[in-house]
């Protein structure tokens, strides 16, 4: 039946030709017979001719075709045979090899066929896992008599006997050793730049006497040589307090291993009374230029001092690292520095079109007495800020409550989406109280804004607000309301300021200081000063902290759970839903008054997830702690969530950071 659909392919249509010369050769006939039978007889010669020839040709094609097919099956046999690459044919259920080529054989170092041999006989440590999952290429380099392979693979279902269907597997092995080592001799030998800097060079020259100095510089040199001795590298001494390391990718390892040594070692140089040098560390890696390279160590070392210095941090291709920062920071600030940040500031809303003001979602004290600070300043100016809140969700109610019944905040708290959709070119955000975006009340109006400026005081996290027009970051400050306090200085008198904004201001330092305990210095006691000339009553303060039964009996109850780990660890584990989060804050704060605690952690569940409030008494750094879980904070104040999981998960990841903070 083929040969005849073949033979009409190629066959061309003459019979009717043929019969067109026969009714000639009869017309012919009937005037002339002889010449008509001539005809006959050459149209009869023709015909045998043509259908002999036709045969023929017909024959020659089917016996090319045959031929063709016939030579691809011989084509594929002599592929997989004399084929350059090793090829290795078995079957992945038991392992067992059915066939591999010569190459394979040599490979493998078996002289004679691996037939009745299992896959871990000839490759140890093969696994046929990824074959089964349906992948084309084995995800790991296989290692075979000292060579590297990448393996390629596919599997088909071949005829056993009777009925039956094996999975069959070959496998093709390109060998990469001699690739890989230029490859990872070429990770080895990248450029590593590191900038590494004296956090208080100026204190430690006024600590010394002028006949030391010399002396100390030549000490902290030395260290500095001798632990950069290590990566084989470049160091140069830039400028006075500032040294350029550059080394390579190989070396990298050994500092991260040895946890950058030389932070302690620079901090057990002893100058004066109680002073001691401490280094920054900013370290670029992974890029692609020299210039991205050294703009990320640059980075790096920025965002070691916004987290406190004497701290080493790490840039890498999409993310930071950090190394060290446990110790307690210093004051470094200025207040050359905070009169230059608000002049900007001033300059800033005097060209804003729009004043938006936003804090951290479910604000506290802080962000709201910061954001009163900001409306003051906008009205001095002539603009009329507005302060993006959720009025429901919030830890201020209190402050809310009072800044409300004035006629100059009437109408000034708005909804992100409402400020979302009245938004115009030219308008200004102040961020106060956060530098992380993901924090904020509402990330959609940060992401809209081209001006956006941003007041904190926490230590900054490996993601924060990029290219801010105005970045007034501190972390050696108590709060966001004690660093708008010191630009309320500079830039309104203290009868500009209300009695009741004055007030928010203080109880924003009040709660972030707990009372002023913890986290205070000279600057924290000059900006409640000014706010007590301005009007703010500490009477009036004190009662904003108050507290019904309710929230009391609330507040004990989450005492009464906690258990101590590590002998100075408090933890209090709350399974279930509807716990204040002003309720688990206070409980955490009240945890630090017990004998021994030097940190404690409130674990309570919301929702789908566990939130975390941590407080410490500052020798435990509890933001590095709760940052290893996606938190953050500062040294003595944290928070953090465990997403989609239950409290006693959370308190697993939680001991086991707290763990590698003591490994550290």
């Amino acid at each position: 039946m083929t040969n005849k659909k073949l033979s009409r392919l190629l066959e061309p249509n003459l019979k009717l030709y043929f019969l067109c010369m026969v009714v000639f050769a009869i017309a012919t006939a009937l005037v002339d017979p002889l010449l008509g039978l001539i005809q006959l007889c050459a149209i009869g010669g023709l015909y045998l001719y043509f259908t002999s020839s036709s045969k023929k040709r017909r024959q020659g094609i089917i016996q090319y075709i045959d031929n063709l097919t016939g030579s691809v099956d011989t084509a594929s046999k002599s592929t997989l045979i004399n084929s350059p690459l090793p090829i290795m044919v078995f079957r992945p259920d038991t392992g067992e090899v059915i066939w591999s080529n010569e190459n394979f054989l040599q490979l493998a170092g078996v002289r004679e066929h691996l037939f009745e041999m299992k896959v871990e006989d000839a490759v140890p440590d093969f696994s046929v896992q990824w074959l089964l999952e349906g992948k084309q290429e084995c995800p790991v380099r296989v290692y075979m008599n000292s060579r590297r392979f990448r393996v390629y693979g596919s599997l088909v279902r071949a005829k056993g006997r009777g009925e039956e269907q094996n999975l069959v597997a070959t496998t093709y092995w390109v060998d990469t050793t001699e690739a890989d080592a230029i490859q990872e001799k070429y990770a080895a030998t990248r450029t590593v730049a590191a900038i590494l800097m004296l956090d208080n060079y100026e204190d430690l020259m006024k600590a010394c006497a002028d006949t030391a100095r010399s002396a100390v510089l030549a000490q902290i040199d030395e260290k500095l040589n001798s632990w950069a001795a290590a990566g084989q590298g470049l160091l140069l001494k830039t400028e006075r307090d500032r040294y350029l390391f550059l080394f390579e990718e190989q070396h990298y390892q050994h500092f991260v291993e040895e946890k950058f040594s030389i932070l302690d070692a620079i901090r057990d140089i002893k100058v004066g009374e109680g002073v001691h040098p401490t280094l920054s560390i900013g370290i670029g890696r992974s890029a692609e230029s020299m210039e991205e390279l050294y703009k990320n160590a640059n980075l790096s070392l920025e965002m070691a001092l916004s987290r406190g210095g004497d701290q080493a941090v790490v840039r890498g291709k999409v993310d930071f690292e950090f190394y060290g920062g446990r110790s307690k920071a210093t004051e470094k600030r200025t207040k050359v520095k905070s009169r230059v940040m608000a002049n900007a500031l001033s300059e800033l809303i005097a060209d804003a079109t729009q004043i938006y003001i936003m804090g951290h979602s479910f604000a506290d004290m802080d962000a709201v007495g910061a954001a009163a600070g900001l409306c003051c300043i906008a009205r001095k100016r002539g603009k009329r800020a507005q302060v993006v809140i959720d009025l429901e969700r919030n830890a201020a109610k209190p402050v809310l409550q009072k800044l409300r019944a004035l006629p100059e905040y009437e109408d000034v708290f708005t909804t992100g989406g409402d400020a979302f959709l009245k938004m115009q070119p030219g308008a200004l955000l102040i961020v106060v109280d956060t530098n992380r975006p993901d924090l904020v009340e509402d990330p959609q109006l940060l992401e809209s804004c081209n001006r956006v400026a941003v007041i904190d005081h926490h230590r900054r996290a490996a993601t924060y607000i990029e290219n801010a027009a105005f970045s007034f970051h501190e972390p050696y400050a108590s709060s966001a309301s004690e660093l708008v306090t010191e630009l309320l200085q500079y830039l309104v008198d203290a009868t500009d300021l209300l009695r009741e904004e004055a007030e928010s201001l203080l109880a924003g330092i009040v709660l972030d200081t707990k009372h002023f305990t913890l986290r205070t210095g000279g600057r924290t006691f000059e900006a409640a000063a000014f706010l007590r000339r301005a009007g703010a009553d500490t009477t009036d303060v004190q009662r904003l902290f108050q507290n019904d039964l309710s929230e009391m009996v609330s507040r004990y109850d989450i005492i009464r759970r906690a258990e101590m780990y590590r002998d100075s660890f408090a933890i209090a584990v709350i399974p279930q839903d509807g716990v204040d989060r002003v309720a688990a804050a206070q409980a955490a704060d009240e945890l630090l008054g017990l004998k021994g605690v030097k940190a404690s952690f409130v674990l309570f569940k919301s929702g789908p997830n566990v939130q975390m409030s941590a407080r410490s008494l500052g020798e435990i750094n509890v933001q590095v702690i709760l940052e290893a879980l996606g938190g953050g904070g500062n040294s003595t104040t944290a928070g953090g969530k465990a997403e989609n999981c239950d409290v006693l998960t959370a308190r697993e990841k939680l001991t086991e950071a707290i763990d590698a903070y003591f490994e550290k």
